[in-house]
């Protein structure tokens, strides 16, 4: 809601919302009955904007409102009801909430109502009716936001994991947890705008002994992804209470909405004794400090907001032939997360778990109109009540022009092996498929029907010229019993008759994606994709990745592409309740090879080939 910024024409606060210098009401109701009630009207059905690029200023303009000191206990106002801090209260008496709630008790024909509401009898329908205006409109208000926050996934509810806390982990660790502005793909990672230390806003206050839920104003101390260190104001450089939450979370609120959802600010009891005028302390601390957009809630909604639904059709990667794709039915979705299930399980046990702007699934009849095998599905499988996702839906791929220059089959370059996702091999393009898709088999490693071969767009991160590994000193695995060590493209060429693929054919842009080494984030194990686990960013080489999963051994790294929607920030988990993968114990870090990995590892069939040390096969997107 735009704040009042002309305050000097006196004779128009009859008339309009009154502001303070925090953009909140004067007190918990400073609205004439008949604008509060048009004003509810017009916010309801005004089309909300998007997110500005800075975050709104809280200004001084002269009109103050009256914070509650927590000393004197709670009142209730006997016309309309309301519950709130003494203090806060109208008149000298502190028996009304407000001057409408004032002159409106004067009235004769309500005073049988207002009797019946202070013996505890329910009010009469034309007591209800003859409610002041400003609270309705609050509450529904209010009721509105509550209601918007049950819109969104009905997975939202925390999920906490036994023993670990990301806020402790972090503090403990003394480490950063990568922005949100680098995903993309995750609620608000396009709009995020300018949240960083030293925002303000309004959240439960949990240092009280009120009997009913207080709030109290906290300054962002530390940001990691969605979650945030926050310290009440008052408490200056004492930490002793500061708490992790998600800036995202039902209970996180702008500065300002207390005093529009009729919610009392108390300070909490250990500073009580600090200040005796908290009023002017307040006006000092947040005059020309930033907030949350007022929109911020209903933002984290949309943002949460996915189009593929239970029941639609896709193709995707078959999990056991990576060559071919099959026909499976969206199971359900959780932060965007679809558990795929093959159309052909009878059992709904033989599942695939990705993203929805992964680019291993597409819609139905892709693979014939590029000529990608395909699995085809038994007719009687199908079920009347699945339906083809719409092709819009799915993650367009850069448009590629294949001129006289392209890729041919038999040429070779590097490429990141989905069976063994720490390690960039020596691969040869087997098939070119139309619109720019290729089929790539890893050197010495093939199967003899190429089951294993794997496609890759010509825009894919990875894939990799000849001596990307040598120019940016990473390993590159050479073919598999290819004895001349070390490895040397232009005599590996020379012996195979072979020819590079032109440099120019290959994916040369790198985003400004803002990952530094260090960062923390929750990463999907590509090769078990149902889980979500705690990672950290080891090495990155233009806009490759390379992701440890901590606690893990090094061999258990995936190399991920910056833009990889299988990445996601801190906080993510609990925001969409998805199940977090902790870091592994360390006692258990010496059986990680023999046990603890294999059973982390349980779903996918085993891989036949020349990865014998390796867990279970997975899909590199």
């Amino acid at each position: 809601m735009e704040k009042t910024k002309d305050l000097a024409d006196l004779s128009s606060l009859s008339e309009r919302k009154r502001r303070d210098s925090f953009g909140m009401f004067d007190g918990y109701d400073s609205c004439s009955e008949d604008t509060s009630s048009s004003s509810s009207s017009d916010e309801s059905e005004e089309e909300v904007a998007p997110l500005p690029s800075s975050l709104p200023i809280i200004k001084n303009n002269g009109q103050v409102y009256t914070y509650p000191d927590g000393k004197s206990g709670m009142a209730t106002c006997e016309m309309c009801g309301m519950v709130g801090v003494r203090d806060a209260f109208y008149s000298k008496t502190k028996r009304f909430c407000s001057v409408s709630c004032s002159r409106s008790y004067s009235s004769n024909s309500k005073k049988a109502s207002i009797l019946a509401r202070l013996q505890g009898k329910p009010p009469t329908k034309k007591a209800k009716v003859l409610q002041k205006k400003p609270l309705v409109a609050k509450l529904a208000a209010y009721a509105q936001y509550k209601a918007t926050l049950k819109n969104q996934s009905v997975n939202k509810a925390p999920v906490t994991v036994e023993g670990f806390s990301w806020g402790n982990y972090i503090t403990s660790n003394n480490t950063a947890a990568a922005p949100v502005t680098c995903f993309r793909h995750a609620p608000m990672g396009n709009c995020w705008g300018d949240i960083a230390e030293g925002v303000r806003v309004e959240v439960p206050n949990t240092d009280s002994n009120l009997p009913t839920k207080v709030f109290w104003i906290s300054g962002i101390v530390k940001l990691a992804g969605f979650n945030a260190l926050l310290r009440y104001e008052g408490f200056e450089n004492d930490s002793s209470l500061d708490f992790w939450c998600n800036i995202c979370g039902p209970d996180v609120h702008p500065v300002g909405w207390c005093a529009t959802s009729g919610k009392p600010l108390v300070p909490p009891q250990t500073i009580q004794h600090k200040y005796t005028n908290w009023k002017a302390f307040l006006v000092k601390r947040l005059t020309g400090a930033k907030t949350l957009p007022p929109d911020f809630s209903q933002k984290v909604s949309e943002s949460m907001q996915y189009p593929f639904k239970p029941s639609m059709r896709v193709e995707v990667v078959d999990k056991t032939h990576l060559c071919r794709t099959r026909v499976a039915v969206v199971d359900s979705v959780i932060g965007g997360r679809l558990r795929l299930v093959y159309e052909e399980s009878e059992d709904k046990t033989d599942d695939f778990w990705c993203h929805m702007y992964s680019p291993l699934i597409h819609p139905i009849g892709w693979s014939r109109s590029i000529g990608h095998r395909f699995k085809r599905t038994d007719i009687l499988k199908k079920q009347e009540s699945n339906y083809d996702a719409p092709s819009h839906l799915f993650t367009k791929v850069k448009d590629i022009e294949q001129g006289s220059e392209w890729f041919k089959e038999g040429m070779k370059l590097e490429a990141i092996d989905p069976l063994n996702l720490s390690a960039i091999c020596v691969a040869t393009i087997r098939k070119v498929l139309a619109d720019g898709y290729l089929m790539i088999g890893i050197d010495g490693s093939e199967a003899a029907d190429g089951s294993d071969w794997f496609c890759y767009h010509a825009s894919s991160p990875s894939i990799f010229p000849v001596g990307f590994c040598e120019i940016n000193k990473i390993e590159l695995t050479p073919p598999r019993g290819y004895t001349k060590l070390p490895f040397k493209w232009f005599d590996y060429l020379r012996e195979t008759g072979s020819i590079a693929a032109p440099v120019k054919l290959f994916n040369k842009e790198v985003p400004n994606h803002g990952f530094r080494v260090g960062m923390k984030l929750e990463a999907v194990d590509l090769m078990e994709p149902r889980l979500v686990c705690v990672a950290t960013v080891t090495r990155i080489i233009h806009r490759l990745l390379r992701i440890h999963f901590d606690g893990w051994e090094d061999e258990y790294d995936q190399w991920v592409d910056c833009e990889s929607s299988d990445l996601y920030p801190v906080g993510w988990c609990q925001l969409t309740g998805y199940q977090l993968q902790p870091p592994a114990p360390q006692s258990n870090k010496d059986s990680q090879s023999n046990i603890s990995k294999q059973k982390k590892k349980s779903k996918s069939q085993p891989y036949k080939g020349h990865k014998k040390n390796f867990r279970k096969p997975g899909i590199r997107p």
